[in-house]
């Protein structure tokens, strides 16, 4: 069993914000291996420094979150995969048949896309599209299903 933790999970597990408790109980609680992926490993280090730019968190803040990611990944509460090749054509076929329905960005397919190419137990997010898109690709989503 695994789960693939998108970048709004990551966000809320290591930064404040309205998700962030609820992330904490989920992590604390799992225990099945959370997989990462560079494309993830990207987003997430990019979502950070966006906070800092929007005034959301401080320069100091987004470095000792990024130290405690980088910690837990050391200590194995991350299993670190890589893109499965499959992703980029399950993310297109993904886009074509539930983009135009959903609203979801392109960021947020791959995510699902790779996830299923993964093939994990649980998908979590606390993004709404992605959610839809998620289900809608055949995985369990959480924390809130």
């Amino acid at each position: 069993m695994s789960t693939y933790a998108d970048t709004s999970f990551l966000i809320s597990l290591y930064t404040p914000d309205a998700n962030s408790a609820e992330a904490v109980t989920f992590f604390a609680n799992a225990s099945v291996p959370v997989l990462l992926t560079p494309f993830g490993e990207v987003e997430f280090a990019n979502a950070i420094e966006l906070r800092v730019f929007r005034r959301e968190i401080d320069a100091a803040q987004a470095t000792a979150s990024l130290r405690a990611y980088h910690d837990d990944v050391n200590r194995g509460l991350f299993i670190r995969q890589p893109v499965p090749t499959m992703s980029y054509e399950r993310a297109i076929s993904l886009s074509r048949r539930h983009t135009r329905r959903l609203g979801t960005r392109g960021m947020d397919v791959l995510h699902v896309a790779i996830a299923a190419e993964l093939d994990v137990d649980a998908f979590v997010t606390f993004d709404d599209r992605q959610r839809r898109l998620a289900r809608a690709a055949g995985l369990s989503v959480r924390p809130r299903n």
